[in-house]
């Protein structure tokens, strides 16, 4: 009764209501073990000291905006699009860059290909940061373009997620290769108490990007690994992932460069030398694009209001696509508002999942949105549709590693690329009409056939979903 009452007093402050009643509910049903679960992972706020490097982080980011308010922007944008542009810098994103390039890469192995033909031609510096990042078959040219580069005096610097490394085939081997090819390579977010170096175990940096020379950059949904990620059971599945990534140039690739580097300094407490975000460069294209950098760190939830705010912003049609599709009270009600509107509201997800939790928790949604008129199309199996985008009407797109969940949004580092212009929509359709052609559409007929054992435990994985 003690731990009940106590429960009571401190779980609410600062949390979602539904994150506070599933943690309520834990610790009223299993008192001892929910406060030790609580008490593991119920902190959703990085440790003090971490939290004074971040603050000094996004002061780097506010002085970062200074300098990075280059190229010429498109005319007459739409009356909402400035006031969202403004909303992200003040949540802590980079300003809005107008000439650059920007070119999709919807092939996996096309994209690692692209990538280390980009790192061939690197004369000055390539940083790299994954969330997943193994020396594999897939990417072993990848690996021997950056050694490679090293070899003819540019500076490489890796940056890549502590636990979910360790917990993936080839870790070791992938330390070596780095380590014996001389690159600066840290772990984001490291799990070493020895070293004092301990956050929740589940606060994790899912952020997926390439910068070469500052010139070059590309962003996206797709880890460096193998498609199968070398997992023994995804194997035996034959499960593929498929994921979706941008390949930029202009000013916004500094504005990238600057998200690696505030990771990079959060590591170290160091900035490298040589380095100059306002030196511009001038892009192919003449597309407007503005990075929004999200995660714990920043004190508000930067991707949902960004996803919140297009939403109710769109006028004739809005296309998520995301492989992990949880979503909060606001981010449905955004969704219910848009059908209500008449905007047609297309919802891409995987037919199979290598995430029984989530997919479970997923699936608790399906109904609520086909009722509200959502087209709900499943990517055929065994592929993992993995890519996380978001379009609205013809000239705005948002592509990164941000899925649509409540672990993205509020306990993930994530990275998210906002892009205004027609042509580059015009291939984010494109793409989107393959995903179509590759997926059935869930009709709401099919879904009421569910066993009522699959609602139980569909319903019981969106309770323990909100335990953030």
């Amino acid at each position: 009764m003690v731990i009940r009452l106590t429960a009571i007093m401190f779980v609410p402050p600062g949390r979602r209501p539904t994150s506070a009643m599933a943690w309520l509910l834990l610790i009223f049903f299993l008192p001892v073990p929910g406060v030790l679960f609580f008490l593991l992972i119920g902190n959703p706020r990085l440790p003090k000291k971490r939290r004074e490097v971040q603050a000094e982080v996004n002061e780097f980011l506010r002085d970062a905006n200074e300098h990075l308010e280059l190229g010429t922007l498109l005319p007459n944008p739409p009356a909402w699009f400035e006031p969202i542009v403004r909303m992200n810098r003040e949540l802590g994103a980079l300003p809005l860059s107008g000439d650059n390039g920007a070119r999709l890469i919807s092939g996996y192995q096309d994209s690692i290909d692209a990538m280390t033909a980009e790192i061939r031609q690197a004369k000055r510096y390539v940083h790299v940061e994954f969330y997943i990042l193994k020396s594999d078959a897939a990417t072993d040219d990848f690996f021997r373009a950056l050694e490679e580069a090293i070899e003819r005096g540019v500076a490489v610097r890796v940056l890549m997620d502590h636990w979910a490394n360790l917990s993936k085939p080839l870790h070791r081997q992938t330390k070596e290769r780095l380590t014996q090819m001389g690159a600066d390579w840290r772990f984001l977010l490291p799990l070493q108490p020895l070293s004092r170096k301990f956050q929740r175990p589940d606060l994790r940096n899912h952020r997926k990007l390439v910068v070469i020379d500052g010139e070059v950059a590309f962003i996206g949904s797709q880890n460096l690994t193998d498609p199968s990620y070398n997992v023994p059971k995804n194997i035996r599945r034959g499960l593929q992932w498929v994921d979706l990534m941008v390949r930029l140039d202009g000013p916004v690739v500094r504005s990238i460069d600057a998200v690696f580097l505030t990771d990079y300094y959060s590591e170290t407490g160091e900035i490298p030398d040589g380095i100059d975000l306002s030196e511009e460069i001038p892009g192919s294209d003449d597309f407007d694009c503005q990075v929004v950098p999200s995660g714990p760190g920043f004190e508000n939830e930067n991707n949902l209001q960004l996803f919140l705010s297009l939403l109710y912003a769109a006028h004739d049609q809005a296309i998520m696509v995301s492989p992990y599709f949880v979503p909060d009270e606001a981010l449905l009600r955004a969704v219910a508002a848009a059908c209500s509107r008449g905007v047609r509201v297309d919802l891409f997800v995987s037919e199979t999942s290598d995430q029984a939790l989530v997919y479970h928790a997923q699936r608790s949604y399906y109904e609520d949105l086909l009722r509200m008129g959502v087209r709900i199309w499943m990517y055929e199996e065994p592929y993992i549709l993995h890519t996380k985008s978001l379009t609205i009407d013809d000239e705005t797109a948002v592509i990164g590693s941000s899925n649509m969940d409540m672990r993205s949004f509020g306990l993930n580092f994530e990275v998210s690329l906002l892009v205004r212009g027609a042509e580059f929509v015009e291939q984010v359709r494109a793409v989107e009409d393959d995903y179509r052609s590759r997926s059935r559409e869930l009709t709401l007929e099919e879904w009421r056939r569910q066993p009522l054992r699959s609602r139980a435990l569909d319903n019981l994985a969106r309770l323990t979903s909100a335990l953030q």
